[in-house]
C-alpha cells in the first residue's frame, strides 16, 4: 500500500474517532448509573441500565413537546417544499425582470443569521398577540429553511434538459402536466436533501422557541433537554438519555434518505 494511501486512511480514521466518540460517550453515559457518570476516572466497562430513560421521558408534558416538535418541523418542511418548487421552477426556467435580484435575495437570506432576528420576531409576535403560538413558530421555521430549499431545487430543475419538458408539451401535456410528469420525478434527490436539511434545522432550533414560547404547553423538545439542570446540580444520566432520544429521529431520517440526500447536496450545489 502506498504511503499516501496509508496517510489518508489514518487521517480518515482519526477524524472518524473524533466525530464518533462524542456520540458514543453520550450513548454510554445514558446507560450508566449516576455514580459512574460522576466518577473522577472515566468508566468504559460498566453494567448497562435503562433507569435514566424513564427519568427523561417522565417529565411533565413530554408527549406535548414531542407533538409540538413534530408539528412545527414537518409543517415547516412541507410548506418550504411546496413554495420552493414553484419559486425554483420560475427562477430556473423563466426570464423576467428582477430575476437576478430575486436570486441575490435568496442567497442573502440563506446566509442570514436568524438569531439576530429574535428581538424583531418577539416584537411582531407580542404586538400581534401571537406569543406561545405553534402556527407562528411553524411559519418562522418555514422562512428559515425556505432559501436553502429554493437554491438547491433551482439547481436540480436547471439540470433537467428543457427539451424533455418541450417534448412532453408537444405530446399534448400542459406546462403544469409536463412539470408533474417529467420534471418532478427527477427531483427526488433534491427533495430528499432539502427535506433532510430542513428537518435538522427546524428540529434543533432553540433560540426562537425559547424567546417566543414561554408557555410549557407550547414548547418543543430542545427546551425539554434543559429541564434536568437544577440549583442542586445536573442529572447527567437523564440529560444524556434525553439527548440520545432527541437525536434518534434525525438519525432515522438521515439513514432513510442517506444515499439520495448526499448526492442531492452535491448535485444541487454545482449544477444550473
Amino acid at each position: 500500500m502506498r504511503p499516501g494511501t496509508v496517510a489518508k486512511n489514518l487521517a480518515a480514521l482519526v477524524l472518524a474517532v473524533v466525530f464518533v466518540f462524542p456520540v458514543y460517550w453520550m450513548l454510554s453515559s445514558s446507560l450508566k448509573p449516576q455514580s459512574e457518570i460522576l466518577s473522577k476516572d472515566p468508566v468504559f466497562l460498566f453494567v448497562p441500565t435503562l433507569e435514566n430513560y424513564p427519568t427523561a421521558t417522565g417529565v411533565d408534558l413530554f408527549w406535548t413537546y414531542v407533538a409540538n416538535s413534530l408539528t412545527v418541523t414537518v409543517g415547516a418542511v412541507l410548506l418550504a417544499l411546496l413554495v420552493a418548487l414553484a419559486a425554483s421552477f420560475a427562477i430556473a426556467r423563466m426570464r423576467f425582470r428582477g430575476r437576478k435580484g430575486l436570486v441575490l435575495g435568496v442567497m442573502m437570506a440563506q446566509m442570514a443569521p436568524w438569531e439576530v432576528m429574535v428581538i424583531v420576531m418577539y416584537m411582531i409576535a407580542r404586538d400581534g398577540d401571537m406569543l406561545n403560538s405553534i402556527p407562528l413558530l411553524t411559519a418562522i421555521y418555514f422562512v428559515m429553511v425556505l432559501p436553502f430549499t429554493i437554491w438547491t431545487l433551482r439547481g436540480f430543475i436547471a439540470a433537467v434538459p428543457v427539451e424533455l419538458e418541450e417534448a412532453a408539451q408537444i405530446d399534448g401535456c400542459t406546462r403544469g402536466q409536463a412539470f408533474r410528469k417529467v420534471i418532478f420525478p427527477l427531483l427526488a434527490p433534491g427533495l430528499m436533501s432539502t427535506s433532510l436539511f430542513g428537518f435538522i434545522t427546524a428540529w434543533n432550533e432553540f433560540a426562537m422557541v425559547l424567546i417566543l414560547n414561554k408557555d410549557k404547553a407550547a414548547q418543543t423538545l430542545p427546551l425539554w433537554l434543559t429541564q434536568f439542570q437544577t440549583a442542586f446540580g445536573s442529572d447527567w444520566g437523564a440529560t444524556m438519555a434525553a439527548s440520545t432520544l432527541f437525536a434518534l429521529p434525525v438519525l432515522i431520517v438521515f439513514l432513510f434518505l442517506q444515499r439520495r440526500a448526499v448526492g442531492g447536496m452535491t448535485a444541487g450545489a454545482v449544477k444550473g
